[in-house]
């Protein structure tokens, strides 16, 4: 695989082009309740610099991610740098504030913190998240949060609207609306589970780009079912479990790292435009581009591919 990792692709219907490759910022603002270790917030800086720095050419946020913190440190070495890099994307999400509220209005005021957190007036990739959080018919009724999202790309202030979270028949249900140019799904397509493949097809037909993330289910995909125990945020079921254990043994007898298969089977699905990896470290940008174009022989594939996922 020679420079998958590395070259641009139109991200769907948009105007933008994407690295296959796409860096997530959920852990840079350190949530050890979630991730369960603690990022300084000058290694987070040293991390994003050698992001902005490196050949991965797409960013992920969230004005969610650590109460704005993550937003916050990216918007601090933008200003180092005068601004967004050419040829970089920075995306964001809007979300709700800690009383619940998902309104309409409250989707102005997310933008409007992202952009002085980001030190931006203009945010090109702007995702609805989570969206499980408010019932489908609110969201979409008439001055709802998607009715704001769509009025503060007309005035120009979002370019492009995407939708972000888990659940995967609500997912296709919002991209139905023809509101949403690009979906973000996490931990439904990986090594171990496979339930996303239906979005998947229902979005290259509607010519909706894919971003996929957490490829490696939260760790156990990168560092093997002995070391880490839970999959998207919990307690990995048996049948993950024992899923994750065959995958393992076998990238072990062909000498692959489990990582990198984990990865790569994300980056190589031709339905995916981009894969979400969070890094909090700056040498893991280079080690994630060598994990995306680790050489994986064709047998390796067919006998990952015999391997049934858990979902």
């Amino acid at each position: 695989m020679t420079h998958t990792a590395l070259t641009s692709r139109p991200l769907g219907s948009t105007n933008l082009q994407v690295t296959p490759l796409c860096v997530g910022t959920s852990a840079l603002g350190s949530m050890p309740h979630l991730y369960g270790y603690e990022v300084a917030a000058e290694r987070a800086l040293a991390t994003l610099r050698a992001v902005f720095a490196g050949p991965i050419r797409f960013l992920d946020t969230s004005n969610s991610y650590a109460r704005g913190d993550s937003e916050r440190l990216i918007g601090t070495v933008l200003a180092e740098l005068g601004g967004v890099p050419g040829n970089f994307l920075l995306a964001t999400k809007v979300d709700p504030d800690a009383s619940g509220d998902f309104s309409g209005a409250r989707v102005r005021r997310s933008v409007a913190e992202s952009q002085q957190r980001l030190r931006l007036d203009y945010l090109p990739l702007v995702y609805l998240h989570d969206p499980e959080r408010i019932p489908f018919e609110s969201a979409m009724g008439s001055g709802g949060a998607v009715d704001a999202l769509v009025a503060l790309q007309q005035q120009g202030t979002i370019g492009h609207l995407g939708v972000a979270g888990g659940p995967v028949d609500l997912l296709a249900r919002y991209i139905d609306t023809g509101a949403f140019e690009v979906v973000l799904t996490h931990n439904r397509y990986t090594l171990v589970d496979h339930s996303a493949a239906p979005l998947l097809d229902k979005c290259r037909s509607a010519g909706v780009a894919v971003v996929n993330g957490a490829p490696f289910g939260g760790g156990i995909l990168a560092k093997g079912p002995a070391r880490q125990t839970r999959y998207a945020y919990r307690a990995a079921s048996p049948a993950v479990l024992a899923a994750a254990d065959r995958i393992s043994r076998a990238c072990e007898r062909y000498g692959v790292p489990l990582a990198a298969a984990a990865l790569q089977w994300s980056v190589r699905d031709d339905r995916i435009t981009s894969t979400v990896v969070g890094i909090t470290r700056p040498e893991r940008v280079q080690e994630t581009v060598a994990l995306a174009e680790w050489p994986i022989p064709g047998d390796l594939w067919r006998e990952l591919a015999s391997i049934s996922p858990a979902s």
